[in-house]
């Protein structure tokens, strides 16, 4: 038995509850972790509350990140004893995740902890900050570079938002942050932004196309936002998207992209083949702020991940939270 936050869905609904756990729940994988720390993302808070149809197996086990150590293995990677990081692959989905003491995983999912990182640091980072990575990494290959000018970060107080702006500044980028939360303006000002602007310039509907302004953009929020985005975008630049805070839709105009041959990359921190997901690591440990990420991140036991949860959808969360899977 081990402790965890197990979902369940029947004729008296659909119930997120920490329990003691049998070991039976976890599904059948060549490596068994025993994990230290996870995190609460957004797919996290929608799959505790059931906001939206994130689990498709029950009884589930929710958490798409965590950090432990291995202490079974069939798999010729991982020893007993190996400290491991997964992100995504439908854990917390469609197979248990980490929100709870033990996972059971397939071994060619996990990638090696950067000794740069506690694993406790690894889940500050988690998908939010593995992801920003991705974005950082699309933008790039694109061929950005901080003399370029301005790069715009969407739904920045969150943790995408938040990593970004600390990884690109580091960089020497000059980052403009778009949020909804304007009290948030010294925290991201703390990051790195150098300029913060309200969401509501960027949310409702605009142009087909306008005035060039942005040498990259990496947008969490989609919808109206992401459509604007790409109108002021600059010329033969690029646009990463990896979020729909806002809204699965997109309502633009292909004027952005014919006529200023602007790029949209949609980034997949989901499925991410390992050799890129090496490559976001390894970047992460040489490129990420140690104290700008401590300065964004929360600290919780398992017992209040569910009532995070819901503060997380209602936009009262800002940069990460991390689990303490072995606090109750």
């Amino acid at each position: 038995m081990f402790k965890g936050i197990l979902i369940t869905k029947d004729d008296a609904g659909y119930q997120a509850e920490l329990q003691n756990i049998n070991e039976s729940v976890l599904p059948e994988a060549d490596v068994r972790v025993s994990v230290e720390w996870s995190t609460l993302n957004y797919k996290d808070a929608l799959a505790i509350t059931g906001k939206s149809p994130v689990v498709r197996r029950f009884p589930m086990i929710p958490g798409i990140d965590f950090a432990g150590v291995v202490t079974e293995s069939a798999h010729s990677a991982w020893r007993i004893g190996d400290k491991v990081i997964l992100n995504g692959w439908g854990v917390g989905e469609t197979r248990c995740g980490g929100l709870a003491q033990a996972a059971r995983v397939r071994g060619d999912w996990l990638v090696p902890l950067p000794t740069a990182f506690t694993t406790r640091q690894a889940m500050a980072i988690g998908t939010a900050g593995y992801t920003a990575m991705l974005c950082v990494l699309a933008l790039e290959h694109h061929g950005m570079q901080p003399k370029d000018g301005e790069v715009l970060v969407t739904g920045a107080s969150g943790g995408v938002g938040s990593v970004a702006i600390a990884l690109l500044t580091t960089l020497g980028y000059n980052v403009v942050a778009s949020t909804g939360r304007l009290t948030e303006s010294d925290y991201l000002k703390s990051l790195g932004a150098a300029l913060v602007i309200d969401r509501s310039e960027l949310s409702a509907p605009g142009k087909p196309i306008g005035k060039e302004r942005w040498a990259g953009v990496i947008d969490t929020v989609g919808s109206h936002t992401l459509a604007n985005a790409c109108a002021t975008t600059k010329y033969g630049c690029a646009v990463a998207a990896c979020g729909l805070a806002g809204g699965m839709d997109f309502p633009a105009s292909v004027a952005p992209f014919i006529l200023r041959g602007v790029t949209l990359y949609g980034i997949d921190s989901v499925m991410a083949p390992t050799e890129l997901r090496l490559r976001a690591w390894q970047r992460l440990a040489r490129d990420l702020d140690m104290a700008k990420l401590e300065t964004m991140t929360r600290d919780i036991g398992l017992s209040h991940a569910i009532e995070v949860a819901a503060e997380l959808l209602k936009g009262q969360v800002r940069g990460r939270v991390v689990v303490d899977v072995a606090r109750s």
